[in-house]
């Protein structure tokens, strides 16, 4: 099946406007490892469905005043684990909207509960080549990697985490497709996840 044909697909059959009318008040938010491309997808989905975009790690360099890789730098990650909290705590009153939450927020679990009360949780996987590669572009970015071998310890972070992002309400694969048909897959699962089953057509044999 085409991009176009799946894009087509997930919106013919639920509209955006239906889809946001079961969303209500919730946030849909984007859980997963760095890299998987939660703030480029989460953009084009908010376009897709006319809602704002928001990314927990600008709110939070905002709220601080200086970048994440300083805040780790300067005091450290329980200190920034804290303030993250406090912020997607604060960003998640504010839906509807597609937010976007950094690799480790939640393995707190007082996000996690947030989150399952005021939002639909995503979670992008992608395989650990792919997280590599995408990430080594951006290592200065990258606090958590700031290691003497960054692949041994992105690989002890995907074992500690994934069981913790597979509780999320959907599960979407990021890998190297346009973003767009993630975007279509997520429309989808979203149909899939807040309409239900689909009552019989009027006649149909129950």
């Amino acid at each position: 099946m085409s991009d176009t044909a799946m894009q087509n697909g997930a919106v013919g059959r639920v509209s955006p406007a239906t889809l946001l009318a079961l969303l209500g008040n919730r946030s849909i938010v984007l859980v997963g490892m760095m890299g998987v491309g939660k703030s480029s997808i989460g953009r084009r989905l908010a376009a897709r469905l006319g809602i704002a975009f928001v990314d927990a790690d600008a709110e939070i360099e905002k709220a601080a005043d200086m970048s994440i890789a300083d805040i780790f730098a300067r005091h450290g990650e329980a200190y920034f684990r804290s303030g993250e909290a406090r912020v997607i705590a604060r960003l998640l009153d504010g839906g509807p909207q597609v937010l976007a939450t950094g690799g480790g927020a939640v393995m707190n679990a007082d996000t996690r509960a947030a989150i399952k009360a005021k939002g639909v949780s995503i979670w992008l996987s992608a395989e650990f080549d792919v997280l590599m590669r995408r990430i080594s572009k951006r290592k200065n970015e990258r606090p958590m990697l700031q290691t003497a071998d960054p692949a041994a310890t992105l690989r002890e972070l995907l074992v500690v985490r994934e069981p913790v992002y597979a509780q999320a309400d959907i599960t979407v694969q990021s890998r190297e497709v346009p973003h767009e048909a993630i975007v279509a897959e997520i429309l989808s699962a979203l149909a899939d996840f807040l309409h239900g089953p689909s009552a019989p057509a009027p006649g149909s044999p129950s």
